[in-house]
């Protein structure tokens, strides 16, 4: 069965606290497990979450801070330690080519593994050979080159059992009509549209490190399930808009004008020892499905609208 879940590896933002670890979210998508942002320790909180090496297919690098990137190391070697047996994409803004590869070879360690590096030069969509979905990136505003990422898979349509049985269509003519969008059976031409609805395909976004900028509402339009950043209260705004990051608040703001089903915030300051003010301003604009996120907790992409 699919099952389509975002796992939260950590929510720090610069400095990680007693509860808090550095970024890591492992999107799981089906038979697909992209990775976004490893920072120092996402190979610990994988065992913590029950998540393998061999899950990951993709990884996504948003920018080259050391929050969002210094766990890299770590995992490839742990793809090559544990020799998995399928390609692994890793995306990241081409301008940070060189803390890639350190990251990447930063030790010795015996490659084992195919790890493809797909450096992102600009905006626009992504290679994800094999996937079920499409993957572009937007450039976000950070003091440093970044790139938030949007899955997108394609509409589709749902076969409907009963429509099928009154017209007497089964077994292999069932697949045969999905495939030719059309069929002839005793006499009749059936075509898909008649057996069949629309299944509109459902959309992820995420955003790190960055203000508002249109890179941020591009991400976020209608997604089921939309991962930003909520580093600052809006009482400390002046600090957001300095250090490239954006409030609680406008975060939701965000989420309300884009459509998105389910919000998760995360990447929190340490300033904050709870979060009892990000909850409550982020439902001051935002009244769908809000999570605040905490270190291994399991958020499921909601069921289909």
């Amino acid at each position: 069965m699919s099952q389509r879940e975002l796992v939260v590896l950590g929510t720090a933002s610069q400095v990680p606290t007693r509860h808090r670890n550095h970024n890591g979210y492992l999107l799981r998508w089906d038979g697909e497990g992209l990775l976004f942002d490893p920072g120092e320790g996402t190979q610990r909180q994988m065992l913590h979450a029950g998540v393998s090496a061999t899950q990951i297919t993709r990884i996504g690098v948003t920018h080259f801070h050391g929050d969002h990137c210094l766990g890299l190391a770590g995992v490839i070697q742990r793809i090559n330690l544990d020799r998995v047996p399928h390609p692994v994409d890793a995306y990241y803004p081409a301008s940070g080519e060189v803390y890639f590869e350190r990251l990447r070879h930063s030790t010795a360690y015996y490659e084992t593994a195919e790890l493809r590096p797909r450096p992102i030069s600009g905006p626009g969509p992504l290679e994800a050979p094999g996937a079920p979905f499409a993957l572009a990136a937007r450039r976000l505003s950070h003091p440093v080159d970044s790139f938030g990422y949007r899955l997108t898979e394609p509409d589709s349509s749902r076969m409907l059992p009963e429509r099928l049985a009154a017209l007497g269509v089964r077994g292999p003519d069932v697949g045969r009509l999905q495939r030719e969008g059309s069929i002839e059976l005793d006499g009749r031409r059936i075509t898909l549209p008649e057996v069949s609805e629309p299944r509109p395909g459902q959309h992820f976004a995420f955003v790190m490190d960055t203000r508002l900028c249109d890179g941020v509402y591009e991400l976020a339009e209608t997604a089921d399930l939309l991962v930003i950043e909520a580093t600052f209260l809006e009482a400390d705004a002046h600090l957001a808009e300095e250090h490239g990051h954006l409030t609680a608040a406008q975060a939701a703001r965000v989420a309300a004008e884009s459509g998105v089903r389910t919000l998760v915030l995360t990447h929190f300051s340490q300033r904050y020892p709870d979060l009892d003010g990000h909850l409550a301003e982020a439902r001051e604009h935002f009244d769908g499905e809000l999570v605040i996120a905490e270190d291994l907790m399991r958020v499921p992409v909601p069921p289909r609208g």
